[in-house]
C-alpha cells in the first residue's frame, strides 16, 4: 500500500491541488489522511497513472501523510460535473451548483468561458456580447468573458471580428473529465484564416477544481503548434493568449482596481509591464470580487506583459514590445517554425476582495512552488 507525504514547504496551505504519480488500481480503493484517519476524495487520472486530490488545510513547515490501498470506497458527494449541451456549449456545475460554460459552437469565432460565477452568485466577467445588462459597456464586442486570440498570426486577425477576421474552430475533444477533484475539458482546435486556410494547431486543456467558492481555481494550459508552415506572431498590442473581460462594475474607470505582481496599480503601473500575475478587482452587485491571471515558469517569455485596461480588459501578450516601450525598434514578433510549438500555462483564481485580501501572492506560489508530494 503506498504511502504519501505532502509537505507544505513555507507556505500555509489552504485548498490547493495536489497530484502523485501512483496507480489507482481498479475499484475498491480508498486514500485515508493517517493522521485523522478521515477517508480524502481522489481522482484518478484517465490514464491511471496519477491520481489528485484537494490539501484542505496544512501550516507552513508541516507534513501529512496518506495511505492509498484497498477498501470500500465511500460515497463521496459534489466534484465537479460537466454536460455538453447543443453540441455548441460545455456547462460546468461545482458541488451541483452551476460555475461556468465552454461555448464552442459556430455561431462565435472564437470559444470563451461564460458566465463565470464568482463568490457571491454574480458573474465576475462581463456579459456582453452573449446578452446585453443595463449599465454595461458594450464597446469591444470580441472581449467575450475569458478567452483566446491573438491580431496578428500570419497577417491574421484573430482579435477582432473585423476586416476578414480568423477563427478558432474546434475540431475534437480530447477528453471531458468529471469527478470528485476536478473537471477538465481537453479540446483540439485549429486557428484558421478567414478563407479556411489552417495556421495553427491548438491543444487547450482547462481544469476546473472543486474548492470552495470563496476561492475558485482554474487552470488553462495551451499549446500552439504550426501546422502549415512558419507562423509569425506580429508585434501588437491587440491581443492576449489569454484574456479577460471583467464585470462593467469592476472597470478600473468605475472604481475597481488593477494590481500586478510588482505592486503596480492601476492601468499607468500595469499596462505593457511584465509581472508573474495581475489581479482585477471591483464591485459586483454590492460585494467586492476578483479576478486573477498567474503566468507559470513554463511559459513562453515568462513573465509575461500584461494589456489590461481601466475600461475592463485584462490579457497577456508576450509579443507587442513595441506599443508596450513606446519604441519601434522594440520588436516582440516570433516565428514558428513549421511543425514547433509554443507552450503557455495560466491559473485562473477567482476570489473574494482585493488582491490582498484574497491572498493572491500565496495563491500563486500554490501554482509555481507547490506543495512537494513524495511515494513510498
Amino acid at each position: 500500500m503506498p504511502r504519501i507525504t505532502v509537505a507544505a514547504g513555507k507556505h500555509d496551505r489552504l485548498f490547493v491541488p495536489v497530484s502523485a504519480e501512483v496507480a489507482a488500481g481498479a475499484g475498491g480503493v480508498r486514500l485515508v489522511d493517517q493522521e485523522s484517519q478521515r477517508e480524502v476524495p481522489f481522482q484518478a487520472s484517465a490514464d491511471g497513472k496519477r491520481i489528485a486530490w484537494i490539501v484542505d488545510n496544512l501550516a507552513a513547515g508541516q507534513t501529512r501523510a496518506y495511505e492509498l490501498g484497498p477498501g470500500a470506497a465511500a460515497a463521496l458527494g459534489g466534484g465537479v460535473a460537466l454536460q455538453q449541451v447543443d453540441g455548441s456549449r460545455v456547462e460546468v456545475r461545482i458541488g451541483g451548483e452551476f460555475f461556468t460554460a465552454y461555448h464552442f459552437g459556430s455561431d462565435w469565432s472564437r470559444p470563451f468561458l461564460y458566465p463565470v460565477i464568482g463568490p457571491y452568485g454574480a458573474s465576475v466577467t462581463r456579459h456582453y456580447p452573449m446578452k446585453e445588462v443595463e449599465g454595461e459597456r458594450t464597446d469591444h464586442p470580441h472581449h467575450r468573458s475569458i478567452f483566446s486570440a491573438f491580431g496578428d498570426v500570419n497577417g491574421v486577425n484573430d482579435w477582432a471580428d473585423v476586416r476578414d477576421y480568423g477563427r478558432i474552430v474546434t475540431n475534437t475533444f480530447r477528453a471531458l473529465e468529471q469527478g470528485p477533484v476536478y473537471g477538465a475539458i481537453r479540446v483540439n482546435s485549429s486557428w484558421e484564416s478567414h478563407s479556411g486556410e489552417k495556421l495553427l494547431g491548438e491543444t487547450r486543456d482547462i481544469v476546473i477544481y472543486n474548492v470552495p467558492s470563496a476561492g475558485r481555481v482554474v487552470d488553462y494550459d495551451l499549446v500552439l503548434t504550426a501546422v502549415n508552415g512558419d507562423v509569425t506572431f506580429g508585434d501588437t498590442k491587440e491581443g492576449g493568449i489569454l484574456g479577460v473581460r471583467v464585470a462593467s462594475s469592476m472597470d478600473a474607470a468605475r472604481g475597481g482596481r488593477i494590481e500586478n505582481s510588482y505592486g503596480g496599480v492601476d492601468e499607468k503601473e500595469t499596462w505593457g509591464k511584465r509581472a508573474e500575475w495581475c489581479d482585477y478587482s471591483g464591485p459586483v452587485e454590492g460585494k467586492w470580487i476578483g479576478i486573477t491571471v498567474m503566468d507559470h515558469p513554463l511559459s513562453f517569455r515568462y513573465p509575461t506583459y500584461w494589456h489590461v485596461r481601466d475600461y475592463g480588459l485584462m490579457t497577456t501578450n508576450m509579443f507587442g514590445l513595441s506599443a508596450f516601450y513606446s519604441d519601434p525598434s522594440r520588436r516582440g514578433e516570433h516565428t514558428l517554425k513549421n511543425g514547433e510549438s509554443l507552450s503557455f500555462r495560466y491559473r485562473i483564481y477567482i476570489h473574494r476582495g482585493d488582491a490582498a485580501e484574497g491572498g493572491v501572492g500565496a495563491k500563486y506560489h500554490d501554482f509555481i512552488s507547490p506543495p512537494v508530494v513524495t511515494v513510498a
